[in-house]
């Protein structure tokens, strides 16, 4: 049996009446950007109320509300990896100030 890499799905859902799209869209374009092909997909949900959410293959590990704000992309970057890849190097990102 030949072991397929996982290949997860993220989910970004933003508030459109916060204006979010832009920043997420961005973060979104971070992690295809660090992790490219080794995504099975990220796509953005547009919500209302505030929201902003990041989920792995449906479960949540950013909520905007639970943490008290935004993830920096860096940050985002070695959540998405400690869930799925943990033995990953992300390179410059792992090095440098923590946060």
């Amino acid at each position: 049996m030949t072991d397929t890499p996982r290949r997860p799905a993220i989910t970004f859902t933003y508030c459109t009446q916060c204006n979010w799209m832009l920043r997420t869209a961005w973060m979104a374009q971070e992690l295809l950007h660090s992790f490219g092909q080794d995504l099975g997909s990220v796509t953005l949900v547009p919500g209302t109320g505030g929201v902003f959410t990041v989920t792995v293959d449906g479960e949540t590990v950013w909520d905007r509300k639970a943490q008290g704000g935004f993830p920096d992309s860096r940050q985002l970057k070695r959540i998405i990896r400690d869930r799925v890849w943990p033995d990953r190097d992300l390179g410059h990102v792992d090095r440098g100030t923590p946060e």
